[in-house]
């Protein structure tokens, strides 16, 4: 299963990050949509798993989520979209994927077997970093994370 992983388009949805999560089974967004167009869109390519983020303050954002707790695959996964604010030891609760957005940088680790992707901002440039989507590959065999730059310099 491939799922795309989108985080902190603070209302903008670019075509390259639509093109780069065509064909994906499902879409996780990590939180600051910024606007009630962006998921419908997403949704036009997968089905969405959606958390708010702070910026995601307006009424349109209520029915949104702090957090989400999904399993595809055999696989838990947490969604959170700040990683500083996770209160809990994901390993002591079967979570094997915490997937956070927020500081807009792109990252993959893992700590205590827990595979921590962020999949960095898919909206407007912040600084210097770069514009970024993650796809994650669940199989029997485990979870793998790939980040993919969809906007260049």
């Amino acid at each position: 299963m491939r799922i795309g992983v989108i985080s902190d388009t603070h209302g903008l949805l670019r075509r390259e990050a639509l093109e780069r999560l065509d064909g994906v089974d499902r879409i996780i967004h990590a939180g600051d949509v910024g606007s009630p167009d962006i998921l419908p869109e997403l949704e036009k390519i997968a089905p969405v798993t959606a958390i708010k983020g702070n910026v995601d303050t307006q009424a349109w954002a209520d029915a949104i989520p702090e957090t989400a707790r999904v399993a595809f695959e055999g696989h838990a996964i947490f969604v959170i979209h700040d990683r500083k604010a996770l209160g809990f030891d994901p390993a002591q609760e079967g979570i094997g994927v915490v997937i956070c957005g927020h500081s807009h940088k792109p990252g993959i680790e893992t700590v205590d077997g827990v595979l921590y992707l962020n999949p960095g901002s898919a909206g407007r440039r912040r600084f210097r970093l770069p514009v970024t989507v993650a796809i994650l590959d669940l199989d029997a065999e485990g979870a793998v994370a790939h980040l993919h730059e969809i906007v260049g310099g």
